[in-house]
């Protein structure tokens, strides 16, 4: 697969960025008003109270805030945060040694958490509703169970397939938000923040020109920003204006609706050889080039949300949309209402 700086997954590039950029209070947070409104509320109750801010889930599409929300939680609290994933968390015993290390009135941040295993939930349950886990010490005849009462925390998962968590475990919230994309506009305030904390000149047109192309998310947004940056430094005075962003992300093939080369590459070989479908998905990723997973859960879903490509049961069909996108007449058979 190659490298895409429009994938919303998270790089190692955009690690040691993304500390420098990132919100640690909602006085600074950019955007899911809504989410951001109820959550001061709750945790204005909770602190009024002296009690632990109830466990939350937030779930959504990659790159749109998970863990920064989970960060402002930690510091709106006056607390501390651990951070964990759920493929890091193995086994029952990996989970259970997290949790007794956690402090009162912590938060244990938990992403991708629907990929615990089924053991490492039922862990998490009792821990979760009663404040408590059992351990099994010992094997065979001389194990024994010990039951450990553990100080109150708030739970935060972060998942971006909600539909893949159990029932139970997803039951167990007390406060679940769905993160949505994020406005050009927003989009475009998080980019002159960002230049600001990155030390980039930006006019509102060339901050407004990557948040455009940003796919609605604002980890895109902050990594266009930084390659823009280093276009408009090597080749004019570093100052970034609409013209320059406009030159800076031609040069990294991404059009003016935030498609890339593997988008255009999806959506044309629909038109041009299989007629603008229906065409099925492993003939389409053999026609491409690519593997099935990556086709279907990287490259395929911005273009379906965006209306470029139509799932139907007969196969993938490029929509008038797409044909309009490309400049190119309707050829296909669009698919009917079925």
């Amino acid at each position: 697969m190659e490298r895409r700086i429009i994938n919303t997954d998270l790089l190692d590039e955009d690690r040691v960025m993304d500390n420098s950029l990132r919100p640690r209070f909602f006085a600074d947070y950019i955007g899911q008003e809504k989410i951001k409104e109820t959550l001061k509320i709750y945790i204005e109750a909770a602190k009024s109270r002296g009690e632990t801010l109830d466990h939350v889930l937030f779930y959504g599409p990659p790159g749109l805030g998970k863990t920064t929300l989970a960060g402002i939680i930690a510091n709106e609290m006056g607390v501390n945060i651990r951070i964990t994933s759920g493929p890091a968390i193995e086994r029952p015993g990996d989970m259970a040694a997290i949790l007794n290390s956690v402090s009162p009135g912590d938060v244990l941040f938990v992403d991708e958490i629907h990929r615990l295993s089924r053991q490492v939930e039922e862990v998490l349950y009792p821990a979760m509703e009663d404040f408590a886990i059992d351990i099994l010490i010992g094997k065979g005849e001389s194990a024994r169970s010990v039951h450990l009462t553990l100080p109150r925390f708030t739970l935060i998962g972060a998942t971006t397939r909600a539909g893949m968590l159990t029932a139970p475990l997803r039951d167990r919230f007390g406060i679940v938000n769905r993160l949505e994309f994020y406005e050009p506009e927003e989009l475009k305030e998080i980019v002159v923040h960002s230049a600001v904390k990155l030390g980039v000149a930006i006019d509102e047109d060339g901050a407004a020109e990557i948040a455009r192309r940003s796919r609605g998310t604002p980890r895109l947004a902050n990594r266009l920003l930084k390659r823009v940056r280093d276009i408009a430094q090597v080749r004019h005075n570093g100052s970034i204006t609409r013209a320059i962003a406009d030159e800076a992300l031609g040069i990294l093939d991404v059009d003016a609706s935030g498609l890339d080369a593997s988008d255009g590459r999806v959506i044309l070989t629909v038109i041009n050889k299989f007629a603008g479908g229906p065409v099925g998905l492993e003939t389409l990723a053999a026609a491409i080039g690519e593997d099935v997973g990556t086709l279907e859960d990287v490259i395929e879903p911005y273009l379906i949300q965006n209306g470029l490509l139509i799932r139907t049961p007969r196969g993938r069909v490029a929509s008038e949309l797409a044909y309009r996108h490309f400049g190119m007449p309707v050829t296909g058979s669009l698919p009917i209402d079925e």
